[in-house]
């Protein structure tokens, strides 16, 4: 017979869709005939370890803990897991809610206690953490076994601030954080083994976030979400590829980017003053292949009924700003503008993409909801607007 762990293991890992059959019943049926007709061995001891990594990584924290029950051997293997992940699986219910903080301190305190190996990817993202006691401890232990890919996704709340032991994580090349307070001491400069880098609702000085970009030199990731900054600030990163944007726009000042090529900007307030505020964004990114942009909150002088408005601008087809006039983006082959309403200043850069894009492949238009009767003229604007290149396809999308 086989012993009840491999039956357990083999059914729950089944059931996990971590292991799937793609042979006929009577096959299936027959491996597990033979599987019955082995001596008694444990069988789950005598598979690698990289592969009962695998199977426990692929599974919540709740569950790979559950499964110290299949056999002796198996009974602390998920304590030298390299990834763990905390989040909302392991509160499920109201009950589990109401005793949060006595939960959460419980399973610090058995990660702390049991774990034993590196850690070198951990994932915090539960709701309703705040002053849990022992949260300093596990950024200390995480600093002291090797963090590598750090999550801490904290919703709402007072903002967490990050100890001093954060600041240590030498090894760190992945790091995410939200609703969190830096603050480092005078002696820290940086990750410089860092790779991507995620700030969402992140309070930070301007000086300090310019610097730890700066003093990331392998930095090919940056995502910026509503960060508190005041002041500007200046990204110098040579190995950037990848840049999403949300925030005030204003405050942004892309330096130095050579090979950056995929760039998505949402802008929380953006006034368009004059036609070079358009080239001073585009002029620092001359490598850039696929732009996404939010037209929601541009702004222009000019405001009708409380709102911002302006209508196409009539003689705008055959004008090209003069600080776009030595300009070319000669890499850029995907565009991709979201609600647009036909405003000047979205205007003036449909129009300036269409005409300095010699490689431009597709460029889609989503309108603004609402926006329905202007459409049309919108439309018949843009389908005026010279293109450098003869493969350039616009999809404007009209409901």
């Amino acid at each position: 017979m086989l012993i009840p762990g491999v039956t357990a293991l083999l059914s729950f890992m089944y059931s996990r869709n971590i292991l799937r059959f793609s042979v006929s019943s009577n096959l299936r049926n027959s491996c597990w005939q033979s599987f019955n007709m082995m001596p008694p061995l444990d069988v789950l001891s005598d598979l690698p370890k990289s592969v009962i990594d695998e199977v426990l990584m692929r599974l919540s924290l709740q569950d790979a803990v559950r499964t110290s029950i299949l056999s002796k051997k198996w009974r602390y293997n998920w304590c030298t897991l390299p990834q763990l992940k905390l989040d909302q699986t392991l509160w499920k219910t109201t009950k589990d809610l109401t005793c949060f903080t006595s939960n959460f301190t419980k399973i610090i305190y058995h990660v702390l206690t049991l774990h034993e190996g590196p850690i070198t990817q951990f994932t915090l993202s539960i709701p309703h953490l705040e002053g849990c006691p022992n949260f300093d401890n596990l950024i200390y232990f995480l600093s002291r076994n090797g963090i590598q890919h750090l999550v801490l996704e904290l919703q709402g709340g007072n903002l967490y601030t990050l100890p001093s032991s954060f600041f240590t994580c030498s090894q760190m090349r992945h790091l995410s954080l939200k609703n969190c307070l830096i603050r480092p001491p005078p002696v820290f400069k940086g990750f410089e083994r860092l790779i991507s880098l995620k700030l969402n609702r992140v309070t930070i000085s301007s000086e300090l976030l310019g610097s730890l970009i700066s003093h990331s030199p392998l930095l090919e990731n940056l995502v910026l979400q509503y960060s508190d900054i005041s002041n500007p600030v200046e990204i110098s990163a040579p190995k950037l590829r990848s840049f999403v944007f949300i925030g005030n726009i204003h405050f942004i000042r892309l330096k130095y980017v050579p090979l950056l090529s995929k760039v998505s900007y949402e802008p929380r307030a953006f006034s368009v003053e004059a036609e070079h505020d358009l080239a001073k964004i585009f002029e620092s990114i001359p490598a850039i292949e696929h732009l996404c942009w939010n037209l929601q909150y541009v702004k222009t002088c000019d405001t009708e009924g409380g709102k911002y408005y302006e209508p196409v601008p009539c003689g705008v087809v055959d004008e090209i700003p003069a600080s776009f006039s030595d300009m070319t983006f000669n890499y850029l082959r995907t565009v991709k503008l979201r609600h647009v309403t036909g405003i000047g200043p979205e205007m003036q850069l449909i129009k300036v993409l269409l005409a300095k894009s010699p490689a431009l492949l597709r460029m889609v238009i989503d309108p603004e909801v609402g926006e329905d009767k202007k459409s049309l003229k919108v439309l018949a604007e843009i389908t005026k607007f010279q293109r450098a290149s003869s493969k350039a396809e616009v999809v404007y999308n009209v409901d």
